[in-house]
C-alpha cells in the first residue's frame, strides 16, 4: 500500500512492485524495479527516503528518518542506491546505502551513518550513528567492523541478486494483473 502524508505521495517509477502488505509513506522516491516485500515500512513521513533502481526491500525491513532539528534543518534523508539488497528485517534509519550493496538480515543501520559502493554488511550487524563503512569490504559484528575484501564472486553476487529480485517482482505483477 502507499499512502500520503501531510500533502506528500509516494512517488514510483516504473514496474514498481509493493506487496500488499507492505506500506510506503510520504515523500518516499522509489526508482523503476523497486520491490517492497511483505511487512515492509517504508516511512518518509518528516523527510524523504529515496530508493534506487532495481532495489529490494525484504520482508518485514523498516526504513525511516528524521526531521529537521537545530543541527539539521532540513532533516535526515535516507538515500538507498541502485541495485541494493536490504535483507529480512533490516531497520535502516537516517542512513545512506551505496550502489550494489547488500544489508544483511536482520541489521541495523542508524542516523548518518554511511555504507559506500559494493559493500556487504553480514547478518546481525549494527553500524552505529555516522559511521562509514568503506567500498569493497565485508563488514560484521555489534558494532559491525572490517572483515576482509570482497572478492570477485561476491562483488557479482550484488548485481545477481538485485537482477533475481528484480524478475521475481515481475512475476508478482503479473500475477496481480491477472487477478
Amino acid at each position: 500500500m502507499k499512502r500520503a502524508y501531510k500533502n506528500h505521495a509516494p512517488t514510483l517509477g516504473q514496474r514498481v512492485y509493493i506487496d500488499p502488505q507492505a506500506c510506503v509513506i510520504g515523500q518516499a522516491k522509489l526508482a523503476d524495479d523497486v520491490s517492497v516485500w511483505p511487512m515492509t515500512v517504508v516511512r518518509a513521513d518528516v523527510c524523504t527516503i529515496t530508493v534506487g533502481a532495481r532495489t529490494n526491500l525484504q520482508d518485514g525491513s523498516i526504513l525511516h528518518v528524521n526531521g529537521p532539528s537545530g543541527d539539521h534543518p532540513d532533516g535526515w534523508p535516507m538515500v538507498i542506491g541502485a541495485d541494493v539488497t536490504v535483507g529480512h528485517q533490516a531497520i535502516l534509519h537516517a542512513c545512506t546505502v551505496g550502489d550494489r550493496s547488500l544489508i544483511g538480515m536482520g541489521s541495523t543501520v542508524l542516523d548518518g551513518a554511511i555504507i559506500e559502493d559494493e559493500v556487504l554488511l553480514a547478518a546481525g550487524s549494527l553500524v552505529t550513528p555516522g559511521k562509514r563503512l568503506e567500498r569493497g569490504h565485508l563488514y560484521a559484528g555489534r558494532p559491525a567492523k572490517p572483515v576482509r575484501p570482497l572478492s570477485a564472486d561476491e562483488l557479482a553476487f550484488f548485481s545477481e541478486s538485485a537482477a533475481h529480485y528484480a524478475e521475481l517482482k515481475n512475476d508478482y505483477l503479473e500475477a496481480t494483473h491477472d487477478e
